[in-house]
Formats: C-alpha cells, sequence, structure tokens
C-alpha cells in the first residue's frame, strides 16, 4: 500500500478498507512502519518499536472490532502494556515492565487496533514540549525546528506525519490539546471520568485524562466510544452517553449559544495569529447560524494555576517517594531533570494538609467555571497563545520554577482550567500562519462530549483540514 494511498485514510477508512478485504492488516502495518522508517530520524516521535509484537497479534486473529488491524501507537505514559517499561520519558522507569495491560489497552485490543509502537513524551508530562534526556526531542512536522508540543508530542508528531491516523494520548493541563494545536490536528480532551485509568487510581489528582490524537473528528468519536467503558472501582462517575459518540458526527448541533474570548485566561496575552483564529472562528459559527458574543468566565485564574501546581507537585512527589520505597534507596537529583527536581522539591514541601486544600480549592474554582456554561453551550478561546515554539524552548534545565512559569502561562495560558473543571474541550486545526497550524479551543459543559463532537464535526464540514499535509 504506497503512502500516497495509506495517507487518504482516517483509521475509519483503513478498517472498512481491512474489513472489504482490499488490504490486510498486515499491509496496513507495513505502510505504518515504512511511513515511520521514512520519518522518524527527522521527527522522533517513536521511541519503541513493537513490530514483533504486532505482527503476533495479527498471526493469533485480531478480534472482530470496529477498528480492527488500524495500526496504533501508545504514548509512553500513565497506561501500561504488558511487558513493557512505562518509561515516562525516564531513565528512573526505563527498565521496569509492566505486569499487566491497562483497561484502556486491552479495550483498544478488543476494538482489533494493532498496538506497534510507543511515542515519545516529556519527563512525567510535565512540560508542553516533548524533550526529554531520555529520548531526545520530537519535531514538528511542519517545520523541524519547532516543537511538536507535549505532553503528546510524540503521538501529534507521528499522527501529523502521517505514521498513523490515530495516536493514543492524555491530557492532564492540555497535553492532547497542546500538540494538537501545535501539529493541526483534531485533539479532544474527554471529560473527567470518561476514561477509566484502571488499574492505577486516577492521574494527578484527577486533573489528568486518556484519549486521543486524530486527523478526523468521527475517529475520534468512534475511539471514545471504546475507551469510554467504566471500570470497577473508578474513583470518579459520569454519566455513560445515551447514544455512540460516533453517531453525532454529521447531527445537526442545533443553534447555541456560544461566547467566545480571544485573551488568556491565565497570564499574558496571545499573539496575533491565535488571537485572529478566534476572531474568525466566531465569525464561522455566526454564518452557520449559531448565537455568538463576546464573553469571559470570571475567576481568580491566578490561584487556580497556583492550585494545580501544588496539585501537581505533590503528585510528582508521591511518584517518586514511591519508586524511593520500591528500591529501598532516595531518587537522586542526577537521577531526573532539572525541572522534575524542582518540582519533586516543591511538592516535598507541601504539607498533607496543604495539599488537600489546595485540591479543595481548585476544584471549587472549577466549579466556578462550570457556572458560566449556565448561559453558554460552549466557549471559544486560544488554545495556545503563541504558534510552535522552537526547540529548546522551555528547556527542562530549569533553574527556578517561578521563571519557568512565566515562560510555561506565555504559551499555554488557556488549557489548564478545563482539567481543574473536568470540562471535556477540543483543540480543533481551524487556522495557519506562516505555514504553521494554529488550534481553537471549543469548551463544553461537563459531560457534553456529544454536543463538543456535533460543533466540531460542523466546522470540520465547513472548513475541512483532513487534507492538508506536512511537507515532511
Amino acid at each position: 500500500m504506497r503512502f500516497d494511498e495509506y495517507r487518504r485514510h482516517d483509521a475509519i477508512g483503513l478498517a472498512a478498507l481491512i474489513a472489504n478485504g482490499d488490504i490486510s492488516p498486515d499491509e496496513a502495518l507495513d505502510a505504518a512502519l515504512e511511513r515511520a522508517e521514512a520519518v522518524n530520524g527527522k521527527i522522533n516521535a517513536i521511541i519503541l518499536d513493537l513490530e514483533d509484537e504486532a505482527r503476533a497479534a495479527i498471526a493469533a486473529g485480531l478480534p472482530q472490532g470496529p477498528l480492527r488491524g488500524v495500526p496504533m501507537p501508545i504514548k509512553d505514559i500513565s497506561v501500561h502494556m504488558r511487558g513493557h517499561p512505562t518509561g515516562a520519558g525516564s531513565r528512573l522507569f526505563a527498565s521496569q515492565p509492566a505486569s499487566e495491560d491497562s483497561a484502556l489497552i486491552r479495550l483498544y485490543r478488543e476494538a482489533g487496533m494493532v498496538l506497534f509502537a510507543k511515542t515519545n513524551t516529556p519527563e512525567f508530562g510535565l512540560s508542553p514540549i516533548t524533550a526529554p534526556r531520555a529520548n531526545g526531542a520530537t519535531r514538528n512536522p511542519w517545520d523541524i525546528g519547532r516543537t511538536s508540543g507535549g505532553s503528546s508530542g510524540g503521538a501529534a508528531a507521528a499522527v501529523a506525519a502521517g505514521v498513523t491516523p490515530a495516536a493514543h494520548g492524555s491530557d492532564g493541563g492540555g497535553s492532547i490539546r497542546i500538540p494538537a494545536s501545535c501539529c493541526g490536528l483534531f485533539g479532544l480532551k474527554p471529560s473527567r471520568g470518561r476514561v477509566s485509568l484502571a488499574p492505577s487510581g486516577e492521574g494527578w489528582g484527577g486533573l489528568s485524562v486518556q484519549h486521543a490524537l486524530t486527523r478526523s473528528v468521527r475517529d475520534s468519536a468512534l475511539l471514545l466510544d471504546i475507551a469510554c467503558t467504566p471500570q470497577l472501582g473508578d474513583p470518579y462517575w459520569i454519566d455513560p452517553p445515551r447514544e455512540s459518540f460516533l453517531s453525532q458526527v454529521g447531527r445537526d448541533p442545533g443553534r447555541l449559544r456560544i461566547a467566545f474570548t480571544d485573551t488568556a485566561l491565565t497570564f499574558g496575552a496571545p499573539e496575533a495569529p491565535c488571537a485572529q483564529a478566534v476572531r474568525d472562528t466566531a465569525a464561522l459559527l455566526a454564518s452557520l447560524g449559531h448565537h455568538v458574543e463576546e464573553a469571559r468566565p470570571q475567576l481568580d485564574y491566578h490561584a487556580m494555576a497556583a492550585h494545580g501546581s501544588v496539585v501537581v507537585s505533590t503528585s510528582v512527589a508521591a511518584m517518586l517517594n514511591a519508586e524511593a520505597t520500591r528500591r529501598g534507596a532516595p531518587v537522586r537529583e542526577d537521577e531526573v531533570e532539572a525541572l522534575t527536581w524542582l518540582i519533586y522539591q516543591s511538592g516535598l514541601g507541601v504539607s498533607g494538609a496543604e495539599g488537600a486544600l489546595a485540591r479543595q480549592q481548585l476544584y471549587a474554582l472549577g466549579r466556578e467555571m462550570c457556572r458560566f456554561f449556565a448561559n453558554y453551550d460552549m466557549l471559544v478561546l486560544p488554545t495556545l497563545a503563541q504558534p510552535p515554539l522552537l526547540i529548546g524552548a522551555l528547556d527542562s534545565d530549569a533553574k527556578d520554577l517561578s521563571g519557568y512559569a512565566e515562560e510555561l502561562y506565555a504559551f499555554m495560558p488557556n488549557t489548564q482550567p478545563f482539567n481543574a473543571s473536568g470540562q471535556p474541550a477540543a483543540s480543533i486545526p481551524l487556522a495557519w500562519h506562516a505555514g504553521l497550524p494554529i488550534g481553537v479551543q471549543v469548551v463544553a459543559r461537563p459531560g457534553d462530549e456529544a454536543g463538543l463532537i456535533r460543533l466540531a464535526a460542523q466546522l470540520e464540514q465547513a472548513q475541512p483540514w483532513f487534507d492538508r499535509v506536512a511537507p515532511l
């Protein structure tokens, strides 16, 4: 299967070719591996090749699931594949194979997907760029001098480069939406509780959720149908969908009340191309018949950022302390990156009472965010405040957290608030500037992935992006 033909299909399209006997699962895998071989030396998206395991799964007979035979890479953090380390972009965990599959991996396998690789991520997912010392920087297929974003940067680069039409990702503060914006993809962060992290308890105190980056809205919808099976003992619960998410694609979203803001919620101000992308999207939505007005949620975003930092730093401290207990020796400064060490030390300085209070206050602010949606169905705002950064920006050799945080929020001021509120939010590739993609973020009410998918599919039809190909 030639690349030009492979590239024309999303995951659902590839699955249809396989189901019809036009190509075999081995041929689809061949196409993915050939493309990976051609581009990975330039972009460094894939950090572990699982071809032998993938071939064995095909030979054993794949389940007759909705994505039977479709190649799928897995982000190397949060979810576990039996027999392989979950390195999380760190040398610290590079040699600890998992004893069982995570529930999401099992659901992917049951859907017939061929899990053939692991993708790069910054150390412990702590950065919006993907440049871990353990594996090296992942580069943007649209401009290899720039970042693919993070922390699902390897996943985004693989999809944008045409290795696969979809890739697993996770999002604890923007880690699906940021790389989706950088790489011209659709990136949906589901509601808290929509996708189980079993057998793990939770990620970053409930901030982190699992899903995927895709080239089409319908692929994201189907992957969410596959992934949204609750597991025994899940700490968060959300009403199951009344109908499949895939069935929402192409369905009329109705006339929605949509708020938009071209501002930064936390710090700074978006650069002109990012702000203009929102204004253009607002005009497009109005032309589609929606009621659109300028408005933004009014709450203490500085406090939200501060509380979120405490939740993350204490989660990192707990993780590294658990590793120290496991091996019977403290984690040393030279075993992790400078940024990780700073965050670890910050977390160690937080008392249990302070950590619990920060989490309570963070989620109280999240409730305030959700109250804004009593008057609006959707909020539209910049995904990022800047186009994709140059390689080397936001270096993980940070010397102090305050300076790093200033640079961080200058780039990504608008993603973390919706992890705190637990709302579904998607970056949609609706704008381009100087050859680089610019994502526009659309946020829905808690639990309303269906409405978000309906609107995203309407925008996809009105302003298609699928045929844009990175010049790699």
